[in-house]
C-alpha cells in the first residue's frame, strides 16, 4: 500500500489592521504563505485580501480556502484535514493575527496533532503579548481570559477576582472586549478597581494610531477615557 507522506499545517499570523504585510511579518512567514495553495481562515474574503497583499505566487481562483470560525460544527473539523492527509500542506490563518490563539482555529491544531500531522507556528503580530510588552505590567506572571462577561454585576464579581488575584499573585491579567464595548469595559475597570491598581489599554497595535496607555484607577478617573470607539483594544490590571 502507498504511503502518503502527510502535508504540514503552517499556522500564517496576519497583520492586525490595514497595514503592508512587510511591516509586521518576517519575510519568511510571507513566502510559505505564498507558496501555498490550501488555506483554512475564519473569513476567506478576509484571508483572499491577505494573500492578495502578498500577492501569491497562484492565482487566487485556484487557492482553496475553507472556513473555521465559531459557527464550524467539531464535526466537521476532519474534512478540513483532507487536504494534509493526502500529502498537501495548509496554511491556517486567523482573524486575531496569530492562529490558534484566543482563536477557534486551536479545535484544529489538537486534532491535527492526534492525526499525526506536523505543526508549524510560525512568527508574527500577537496583540496579546504585544499588549503585555508595552504594559509595563508582569511580564513574569500573567493569564489571558479572553471576553469577560457582559452583565453587569457579573462582570462586576469578574473583575474584582481578577484583581483579587492579581494582588495575591503579583499577576497581570489580560482580557478583550469587542470594539463597540471599549468604553464600558474601561469604565467599568474605573468604577470596581481599586485606586493603585494599573489599569493599561493598549489600542491599535501594530497601527499608524497605535496607543498604549497604563495608569492607575485613580489616574483614570482624574484623565478621563479616550476615544475608543471601534478600536481593538486588550485590557490588562495588576494590583
Amino acid at each position: 500500500m502507498l504511503n502518503i507522506r502527510k502535508g504540514r499545517l503552517f499556522l500564517i499570523p496576519v497583520p492586525l489592521g490595514p497595514v503592508p504585510a512587510d511591516i509586521v511579518l518576517p519575510s519568511a512567514v510571507q513566502n510559505r504563505a505564498k507558496s501555498l495553495t490550501h488555506f483554512i481562515a475564519e473569513n476567506a474574503k478576509s484571508a483572499r485580501a491577505f494573500l492578495k497583499s502578498l500577492p501569491s505566487d497562484t492565482p487566487l481562483q485556484q487557492i482553496e480556502i475553507c472556513e473555521l470560525n465559531e459557527h464550524t460544527s467539531h464535526t466537521m473539523l476532519p474534512d478540513l484535514l483532507t487536504p494534509l492527509h493526502a500529502g498537501s500542506d495548509v496554511g491556517l490563518i486567523s482573524e486575531a493575527g496569530c492562529p490558534a490563539v484566543a482563536d477557534p482555529g486551536a479545535s484544529l491544531v489538537a486534532l491535527a496533532h492526534l492525526s499525526g500531522i506536523p505543526v508549524y507556528p510560525m512568527i508574527g503580530p500577537s496583540s496579546i503579548l504585544l499588549a503585555l510588552m508595552g504594559s509595563g505590567l508582569s511580564g513574569q506572571n500573567f493569564a489571558f481570559h479572553g471576553y469577560l462577561p457582559k452583565n453587569g454585576e457579573q462582570l462586576q464579581k469578574t473583575i474584582l477576582e481578577l484583581e483579587q488575584d492579581s494582588r495575591r499573585g503579583k499577576r497581570t491579567q489580560i482580557f478583550i472586549e469587542t470594539p463597540y464595548r471599549n468604553r464600558q469595559m474601561l469604565e467599568a475597570l474605573i468604577k470596581n478597581c481599586a485606586a493603585d491598581t494599573k489599569i493599561c489599554v493598549a489600542t491599535d497595535l501594530t497601527l499608524h494610531t497605535e496607543c498604549i496607555t497604563t495608569r492607575t484607577q485613580a489616574e483614570w478617573r482624574k484623565q478621563g477615557i479616550p476615544n475608543l470607539e471601534r478600536r481593538p483594544s486588550v485590557f490588562l490590571i495588576q494590583a
